[in-house]
């Protein structure tokens, strides 16, 4: 579940530049400061869970990422949580109890095969207490967000060093299923050339993602269009699920 993109240094600490805190983050950090302890699967950077300490959240806040580089920047900015590499495949959750397991960022479309979704989906229910809740989100299909990523669509914004660093996108032919490819490019100073990084991201339907999750013990209990709570339709960018043992 690697994002490939930030497994380098120099990308991960351009992340939270390139992804501002935002509406998305509201509704999470809401809900975590609801929650008495919390798994973060796939946590980036930690700005999560660092906001949520920052905000007076004194429970048990761990963090999971299976992305080196992501990790070193989260460590720095927070002792007071948990922070693990790896991922949800790599250890035994039993007996955790977590109120509250989330995964944001859209990390959930990274995994990409039936086995890797059954396989983490089945570690956060065992991760969860018996009324815990499991909050992720993925774009909604239907809305063809991929469309979007052209490269005329310049991100601009400056490194560490105050560096003005450019970054765009491209979709690599039409979806192939329900998976789409694409790069993303970063040009600047850092870099001798443009620096090029190729994902894969699954966009799962509303039908899916019920069928996985009822395969992992779990049920949907509210599902959301965006980040205002608004319902699912087909032109509703976000699919926002919460769901909880069956």
């Amino acid at each position: 579940m690697v994002d490939h993109s930030y497994a380098d240094l120099s990308l991960a600490a351009l992340y939270d530049s390139l992804h501002p805190w935002g509406p998305g983050d509201d509704f999470y950090l809401g809900l975590v400061m609801s929650a008495g302890s919390v798994l973060d699967v796939g946590c980036g950077t930690g700005r999560l869970l660092r906001g949520a300490r920052a905000a007076g959240h004194d429970g048990r806040l761990l963090g999971l990422e299976p992305a080196a580089a992501m990790l070193v920047q989260a460590r720095r900015a927070e002792p007071g949580v948990e922070w693990v590499l790896g991922d949800m495949r790599a250890r035994r959750w039993e007996g955790h109890g977590f109120d509250l397991a989330v995964m944001t960022g859209h990390a959930f479309q990274e995994l990409l095969g039936d086995e890797e979704v059954r396989a983490t989906l089945t570690a956060v229910r065992n991760a969860l207490g018996p009324a815990g809740r499991f909050v992720f989100e993925t774009r909604n299909p239907t809305a063809r967000a991929w469309e979007t990523w052209t490269p005329d669509r310049v991100r601009r914004l400056a490194d560490g060093d105050g560096r003005p660093v450019r970054v765009w996108h491209e979709v690599e032919g039409p979806p192939v299923g329900d998976r789409v490819t694409f790069t993303e490019t970063y040009e600047g100073e850092a870099w001798a050339q443009p620096h090029v990084c190729r994902s894969t991201l699954r966009f799962l339907d509303l039908d899916a993602l019920s069928g996985f999750l009822a395969g992992a013990g779990l049920e949907v209990v509210e599902q959301y269009g965006d980040w205002d709570r608004g319902p699912v339709t087909s032109g509703s960018p976000e699919i926002i699920t919460v769901a909880g043992p069956r």
